[in-house]
């Protein structure tokens, strides 16, 4: 089952992350109109949740598209010409060529990147 949240692009981060965490504890309660679980338009799944560290997630049509968040894992990086231990995490967008150009939806990701990067480390978003 998955949730459908409404008007999403009208939302912060913390906006987004409370109406999901709604969302989620109706759905383990079984509490869901049906309203809010059809007429997605895109996908957002937290596969780090499971340990995933790379995936690649196949849309479900209609939808225009599906963003994939894996596990947030210590890396190393290139930072100021040093090697540097960082968190990384990937980011795995599919969509619908038919519905969206490749140049729109690599701007987007980048975008959602930036967004997260510069969220503050000590915030909670609940």
């Amino acid at each position: 089952m998955v949730p459908v949240l409404r008007n999403a692009d009208r939302l912060s981060i913390a906006g987004l992350a409370q109406a999901m965490a709604d969302l989620g504890n109706r759905a383990r309660a079984n509490r869901l109109k049906l309203d809010e679980i059809q007429g997605g338009t895109f996908t957002l799944n937290n596969t780090g949740a499971l340990g995933a560290v790379m995936t690649q997630a196949i849309i479900n049509q209609p939808q225009a598209a599906i963003l994939t968040m894996d596990a947030v894992v210590k890396r190393a990086v290139v930072v100021d010409d040093m090697i540097a231990i960082r968190p990384i995490m990937n980011l795995g967008l599919s969509f619908d060529h038919r519905l969206n150009d490749g140049l729109q939806a690599a701007r987007f990701l980048q975008d959602v990147r930036e967004q997260l990067e510069g969220l503050d480390e000590g915030a909670t978003l609940l």
